[in-house]
């Protein structure tokens, strides 16, 4: 025979713990659903519109940790190109620029995702040099009328102490293996040679950002170099000089997106995940995770790009 049914307090019970259970499962559930959502760089509100995904370059082109890390963004822009569900893209710049092979790297991902999406580059306050670069890679780019951008040119900067050392009779030797293997250095004159070479080498990274302006813009190499001599132009005068095709904010760029990809109602942002990532820390209380990431923010605001030896895309 069956066994008989359990009391009906007891059913009562044990329907009650099933409920509460069942109701914590659903807030366990719901919780980490958001978490998700932040994390992934989209909103936990179920949109109904066009996904967009944005691209930040924001700060110095550099690698590694810094304002506008190449190999970051890198990582974003080939996660957006395996999405089929973005259709469109805003690469959104504020940057003054930075190192040459950098920008150069995010230019050319740049160009390969334009090949799959629709891209709009939208300029912020400033989107000059290295951000000038990566800007004209976008088929489309939006700019304020104040914006400041341009900057076409390279430069490199040496210090120089020698006048110190002598003044303290202090002596640097050098052991080197060719004439120009420390071109350069700090400590000792440059000399006619070394200058040469340098200049040569500047030239020559010219040349390529010329190029690359000239291609993505459509435009002559010769008509290029007259206003590619590092001056910093306004959003206004970009239009003119067919740098910049629309004068606009972000949202314009977003909704210039969304009709050059043909996509119909409100477009739903999708941010790259690592710039949501903040969220979960404070979620979970992580104070250490955000001490540590106000003193690399103030380090990287104290701190140049050009500080380091190198040649750069860069405003000055």
């Amino acid at each position: 025979m069956p066994p008989p049914p359990p009391p009906r307090r007891d059913r009562l019970a044990i329907g009650i713990v099933a409920f509460i259970f069942g109701g914590l499962f659903l807030v366990f559930f719901g919780f980490l659903f958001l978490a998700y959502s932040v994390v992934k760089g989209e909103s936990p509100s179920i949109a109904t519109g066009p996904r967009i995904a944005i691209i930040e370059v924001k700060g110095a082109i550099s690698t590694g940790p810094g304002a506008a890390d190449a190999d970051r963004i890198l990582k974003q822009i080939r996660k957006v190109a395996q999405d089929d569900g973005l259709k469109a893209v805003v690469v959104r710049i504020d940057s003054p620029g930075g190192a040459v092979a950098p920008s150069q790297e995010i230019h050319d991902e740049v160009k390969k995702l334009a090949q799959k999406k629709t891209v709009v580059c939208s300029m912020g306050n400033l989107a000059a040099s290295g951000g000038f670069y990566i800007a004209v890679a976008c088929p489309k780019v939006v700019a304020e009328p104040g914006t400041l951008t341009g900057s076409i040119g390279v430069i490199t900067q040496f210090p120089k102490v020698k006048g110190l050392l002598d003044r303290w009779d202090v002596k640097m030797e050098t052991v080197k293996s060719g004439a120009l293997k420390d071109a350069g250095n700090p400590f000792s004159e440059m000399t006619a040679e070394e200058r040469a070479y340098w200049q040569s080498l500047i030239d020559q990274v010219y040349a390529q950002f010329v190029r690359a302006v000239a291609k993505g813009r459509g435009l002559e190499e010769s008509a290029v170099r007259k206003f590619a001599d590092g001056r910093v132009i306004t959003g206004e005068q970009a239009k003119a000089l067919k740098l910049v095709d629309a004068l606009g904010n972000f949202y314009d760029a977003v909704e210039l997106a969304k009709t050059e990809a043909k996509l119909s109602g409100e477009p739903h942002l999708v941010y790259p995940a690592d710039e949501r990532a903040a969220f979960l820390e404070q979620l979970m209380g992580s104070a250490a995770g955000a001490a540590a990431d106000a003193v690399a923010a103030r380090i990287q605001k104290g701190a140049s790009a050009a500080q380091e030896p190198g040649v750069y895309f860069l405003a000055r």
